[in-house]
């Protein structure tokens, strides 16, 4: 493959990223997981299908359609704009919008439900990155919101931008605890200390994902950065305690299906209403 069917073509480079994050975790015997089962790997391989196959490249196509019919004129409108920028742009409308998107999701019951796949997994791996409701992409914003940038020209920033953001959530959900080397080196502390509160790292996205904040370490109403983890700095739900939590999971709410983990509101098992005072824990998590 040349050179410019690769540049214009990054999900072979962020593959080749993910599939390194893999033998990584199997070098480290980390990627099979002993709270592992058979319904773990289906939630994993149907909604990560899903995503790669279906949602992603067919919001990239709705969002440029659309473009295309309600302001044709805008076409290519940015194209010239400083590379910096642009890739401003991206981390505005993309990342932050994420990150809000996400903050939301822990805060309304019937979002939650497109996500909560994302948090059942009882263990940290780069398996669970894309782990969700099959329906959770689609209505993401800021997918959408990258596809109208890339109408209005800003693909060759698009394509550097998602490698760099890939990068950094592989690595944060990845089960080997990369950043805990960088503590022990005294001569990094300065530079650490500025990392882990501009990047998401193991340490502070694995306590999102903790069972129970009993422990200390949990911070699942907050750590909600994906690329950046300074929108947390910023919007003030930050927790950085470099340790990680000894369970992951979804605390407060009974397991349901796979199936209605994937497939949710299509999918529902028949149970009985949650009382109130459940409710708002089901909004906690």
């Amino acid at each position: 493959m040349n050179t410019i069917m690769l540049v214009n073509n990054p999900s072979v480079i962020v593959a080749g990223i993910f599939l390194a994050f893999i033998l990584l975790e199997l070098a480290c015997s980390s990627l099979r997981q002993p709270s592992s089962g058979k319904r773990d790997v289906l939630i994993e391989v149907i909604g990560s299908g899903i995503l790669v196959a279906i949602t992603f490249p067919s919001v990239m196509w709705l969002s440029g359609k659309i473009m295309s019919l309600a302001v044709p004129e805008m076409k290519g409108a940015l194209a010239t704009i400083p590379w910096v920028a642009g890739f401003v742009l991206f981390l505005v409308l993309d990342d932050m919008t994420q990150y809000w998107w996400h903050r939301l999701t822990h805060r309304v019951p019937a979002l939650y439900a497109l996500h909560r796949a994302h948090h059942s997994a009882p263990y940290m791996s780069v398996r669970i990155v894309y782990r969700n409701n099959s329906f959770y992409y689609m209505l993401m914003p800021s997918i959408w919101l990258s596809g109208i940038l890339i109408y209005l020209g800003l693909a060759h920033i698009y394509y550097v931008y998602l490698i760099l953001k890939m990068i950094v959530i592989f690595a944060a959900h990845s089960s080997v605890a990369w950043d805990d080397k960088l503590y022990g080196i005294r001569v990094l502390r300065p530079v650490v200390w500025v990392l882990e509160r501009t990047i998401s790292t193991p340490s502070t996205h694995s306590a999102h994902h903790g069972l129970t904040a009993e422990d200390g370490v949990t911070h699942y109403k907050g750590n909600f950065g994906n690329l950046l983890f300074f929108w947390d700095i910023l919007f003030g739900t930050a927790k950085i305690t470099r340790r990680r939590p000894p369970l992951y999971g979804i605390e407060h709410l009974s397991p349901i299906s796979w199936k209605e983990e994937l497939f949710w509101p299509i999918v529902r098992s028949r149970r009985v209403a949650p009382k109130a005072h459940n409710a708002k824990q089901k909004v906690a998590q």
